[in-house]
């Protein structure tokens, strides 16, 4: 596999793309980013991250490197692997092919346009010529909307992405697991994307049956 596809769209929910990107870069993998325009204002927005004609790629490690971890105070580690940003406006970009041997693209959070646009078959930017790479190639396709409440073009969408094999792992935080701090919540988000990946990892507990 040559890495991940991760991409950053104009829904709420940055901080869950942030942290799915540094888990991947903590691992060792490589990361191919694509932010789309209204990404970049919920980057800004959200986690204050002003990159939008900079070097983004510089600029999130910074982020990471700041924050020891996206959104969390916890003890920094080490990021391995390597990030590197390609505007969604590059149609002439590898990842637009098919022969680049990319087979894993998550979308993190997913707006409710780009989600209609790729169950439509409609590739605009490079997101979603991406995405429809992916799928036609056989690989895998995550997406992680974040909308709520949701209208019956919405779930009809999903429906049609979902019966083409595509994983839809809507942003629920689970409460099984006891969370504690806003971190946890968006640790057991980005674990379940990472499982639908087939990426072993620990940032959640495994449900082990009710306390005893």
């Amino acid at each position: 596999m040559a890495g991940y596809i991760i991409a950053l769209t104009g829904a709420s929910g940055a901080v869950y793309g942030l942290r799915l990107i540094e888990e991947l870069l903590k691992r060792g993998d490589d990361v191919e980013l694509v932010i789309s325009p209204s990404g970049f204002l919920l980057l800004k927005e959200e986690a204050g991250i002003d990159c939008e004609g900079k070097d983004v790629a510089k600029a999130i490690l910074k982020y990471f490197k700041k924050t020891g971890r996206a959104g969390s105070r916890k003890k920094p580690f080490a990021l391995t692997g390597r990030l590197n940003y390609t505007p969604s406006n590059n149609l002439y970009s590898r990842l637009a092919s098919g022969s680049s041997l990319y087979r894993a693209m998550v979308i993190c959070p997913c707006s409710m346009g780009t989600l209609a646009r790729i169950s439509s078959g409609i590739s605009g930017n490079l997101i979603e010529r991406a995405a429809d790479c992916v799928l036609k190639e056989g690989g895998r396709l995550v997406l992680v909307p974040r909308e709520t409440p949701l209208n019956a073009i919405h779930l009809e969408n999903m429906l049609r992405l979902a019966r083409m094999g595509v994983t839809m792992l809507p942003a629920m935080p689970a409460f099984y697991t006891a969370p504690r701090t806003v971190e946890d919540m968006v640790d057991f988000v980005v674990g379940k994307a990472l499982d639908s990946l087939g990426v072993e990892n620990r940032l959640y507990g495994r449900w082990k049956g009710p306390r005893k």
